[in-house]
């Protein structure tokens, strides 16, 4: 080879095998090169043994899925563009036309809007459940229901459900059962392993653009069982539709994974300091946070997430929820919520910065106004990594403004 170009793409240096840092390599590809034509015919990627395609994995992303398997306390790992695309792969990969599906009437609400559109265009049917009695899911399970999704804490509202009885009853009745994870994050509980008996769920979810990004930059979700058969499942829809993460977003990921369970811990106990503080303010009619012993479900919290953790004490994620007393109008809140500083107006948690949504509740229940919770504005919080006082302070004037008594 004379002329340059072809020598720049065919160049025969190869650096030396054996380097070694704290970080895994960033490996980028859609093209993966094969010694010869067996190797192309006989290689497989579904067992991480070898690589085929980019989209089939890389040695960074096969990394990171050991990494979230290990911390979801699971087997086996496949990454996603987002927490909504981990979501509609277990629910494509575990569902067909006639079949139902259950989901509590506090889940995520992308993922009803999913269940809702395309699932139900493609013959599957839903039913949305009351998430804190067990008997309410027990009446829906049909013999067409194939699915139940759980979600700890509820989204927005953050009510605990009997996680316990909830797996228990779908395991009576031979349904799989699927778990939002990412409030949790591997971290306040283990989801395979709930009364330290060997009961969990069947597959585990998580949004890791929250607590394992930790930065607030990243899209990326996990879909993790410890089941080979329901593994395979949920590989082959992943494969078949096409969906990948790159390696840059994998490689930040993996950079931020050592500090979790500090972020975590630090982000859970700012969270306790405002909720407390906050359910001393005559503006809010009801705090939720599943460590406060007036929050719904605390005692199912204590159960799963206290016998969790080695100090008795039980993990939180940080975040938290106020009721705005009915007195205060809907603008009033947005005030408030304009008004705030430190806490920045965005969707999404788990980032270093603080942040606050208010909801329209009684727009995104199926079942109307959940009894255990006060009439009121929802306004949910997300703790950052602000110093607390300074986050307290800015919760103080805004109320001041905004919310005066």
């Amino acid at each position: 080879m004379t002329d340059p170009t072809t020598h720049l793409i065919h160049h025969p240096y190869q650096a030396p095998a054996g380097f070694d840092a704290p970080l895994p390599a960033v490996h980028k590809a859609s093209t993966v090169f094969f010694p010869n034509v067996a190797a192309m015919r006989t290689r497989d990627w579904k067992d991480k043994s070898g690589y085929t395609y980019g989209l089939h994995g890389t040695p960074t992303t096969f990394t990171l899925e050991e990494r979230i398997a290990t911390l979801e306390h699971g087997k086996h790992c496949v990454l996603l563009p987002s927490g909504l695309a981990a979501v509609a792969c277990a629910s494509m990969a575990l569902l067909k036309a006639g079949d139902e599906v259950l989901i509590p009437d506090n889940a995520y609400g992308p993922n009803k809007a999913l269940t809702e559109g395309e699932l139900a265009g493609w013959g599957i049917t839903h039913q949305y459940y009351d998430p804190m009695n067990v008997a309410d899911l027990a009446a829906r399970i049909s013999e067409r229901t194939r699915l139940v999704w759980l979600e700890a804490a509820g989204s927005i509202t953050l009510e605990f459900p009997d996680l316990i009885e909830q797996v228990r009853l779908c395991r009576a009745r031979g349904v799989t059962c699927v778990l939002d994870n990412t409030w949790g994050a591997g971290l306040a509980f283990n989801p395979f392993d709930l009364d330290g008996q060997g009961l969990g769920v069947d597959v585990s979810v998580h949004a890791l653009t929250k607590y394992p990004s930790g930065g607030g930059d990243v899209l990326m979700g996990s879909v993790v069982t410890r089941d080979a058969d329901l593994h395979r499942r949920i590989l082959n829809t992943h494969m078949r539709l096409g969906w990948g993460v790159s390696g840059g977003d994998a490689e930040t990921v993996l950079r931020a994974l050592p500090s979790i369970a500090l972020r975590y811990r630090a982000q859970d106990q700012a969270a306790r300091r405002l909720a407390r503080w906050c359910a001393a303010q005559a503006q809010f009619a009801q705090v939720l946070h599943p460590a406060l012993p007036d929050s719904p479900g605390h005692a199912h919290w204590q159960q799963v997430c206290g016998a969790a953790d080695a100090h008795g004490g039980g993990a939180a994620a940080g975040l938290f929820s106020v009721m705005v007393d009915a007195r205060y109008s809907q603008a009033q809140v947005d005030a408030f919520c304009d008004t705030l500083r430190l806490f920045k107006l965005g969707y999404s948690w788990g980032g270093p910065i603080s942040l606050v949504v208010p909801y329209n509740l009684a727009g995104i229940r199926a079942n109307g106004w959940p009894a255990q919770l006060a009439r009121g504005t929802v306004v949910r919080f997300s703790t950052g990594l602000e110093d607390v006082a300074d986050l307290q302070a800015d919760l103080a004037q805004a109320l001041d403004r905004a919310l005066p008594t």
